[in-house]
């Protein structure tokens, strides 16, 4: 099975109030698929990722990019919640990729692995999406919009591990 990702976009044509994100019919219809807070890893699902590589590649491990101490205990922190809920665990894998933070709207930072070298050997999916001017065009008009993060966690297979690592300064995850 090879894994694909999800989006959800809904219209509403009225003037009213902008609805509830629980107002949405498909999450009422599914609530367990969208909860209220995101106490741990999802459910095992159906699908599991893979990442396939171009034959002969090897692992690629780049070193931690340079971090002020304020940078460093904000990971810290982040990577031991992520550790408590269980969404990552200790490695002594090959592969290895930076981290670095990307500022929010509202000025917290979110953690972000630098991915661009093992993208260069990774065999490309043959299902692009779509263009995304065709989504805007089939949403014209639309007067509310909601966007999800559907928890924002694949499910890799075993073999796929090892190759999505985070370097960190003493430790790799």
């Amino acid at each position: 099975s090879h894994g694909c990702e999800g989006f959800l976009a809904t219209i509403h044509d009225t003037t009213s109030d902008v609805p509830s994100i629980h107002d949405q019919p498909i999450i009422s219809e599914f609530p367990d698929v969208f909860p209220d807070e995101h106490p741990g890893i999802p459910p095992v699902r159906e699908v599991e990722f893979s990442i396939e590589l171009i034959p002969g590649a090897e692992p690629i491990s780049k070193a931690p990019y340079r971090m002020a101490p304020i940078k460093l205990k904000e990971l810290k922190d982040q990577l031991q919640e992520l550790l408590e809920r269980g969404f990552i665990r200790p490695s002594v894998s090959l592969w290895g990729a930076p981290i670095l933070f990307v500022k929010n709207k509202d000025g917290s930072t979110r953690l972000c692995i630098d991915y661009h070298e093992l993208n260069k050997i990774t065999i490309r999916n043959r299902y692009p999406l779509p263009r995304i001017d065709d989504l805007f065009d089939q949403l014209q008009g639309a007067m509310h919009f909601s966007k999800i993060d559907l928890c924002c966690i694949h499910e890799f297979d075993e073999s796929s591990l090892p190759r999505i690592l985070r370097q960190v300064r003493h430790c790799v995850h």
